[in-house]
């Protein structure tokens, strides 16, 4: 257990930080697979997964992008963005208007709201809406 968690230390920090860590886990593990014993399948599975998932565990190069790693945003993202406008009390949404609100809020939320309005007013200008009346574009903030 203990040499186990000391591999897994090293290699965490390699997969995080190397830029071909993916690699060298994958390298790793199969080293781990000639001598893996009653252990087999299970670090057969586990090079399976990695060698399935390489391409999304390129977490150098993607810091160097400046792009997250981890899933805390992503999550984060979900409560403020979904939970916090989907389930208020007493609403319900079907599939369509639970979509149009959210595609709505996360252009309001991105500050890209006003660019989505003007290119959708662009393709629909001169259509008619739902009451007949010619769609415009909002007007800028003062």
């Amino acid at each position: 257990a203990a040499a186990g968690a000391k591999w897994f230390e090293k290699y965490k920090a390699v997969l995080r930080d190397d830029e071909d860590g993916i690699e060298k886990v994958i390298d790793a593990i199969r080293y781990r697979l000639r001598r893996a014993g009653a252990a087999k399948a299970e670090v057969k599975r586990e090079l399976r997964f990695f060698r399935k998932h390489r391409r999304r565990m390129r977490y150098a190069a993607f810091h160097a992008k400046r792009l997250p790693i981890g899933s805390g945003i992503i999550e984060a993202t979900c409560k403020s963005l979904v939970s916090a406008r989907m389930k208020k009390a007493g609403q319900r949404w079907g599939h369509s208007g639970g979509q149009a609100i959210l595609t709505f809020r996360s252009l309001v939320k991105s500050e890209r709201f006003n660019r989505a309005w003007r290119a959708i007013a662009a393709r629909l200008k001169g259509a008619d809406n739902d009451n007949g009346a010619a769609i415009e574009t909002p007007r800028k903030a003062a």
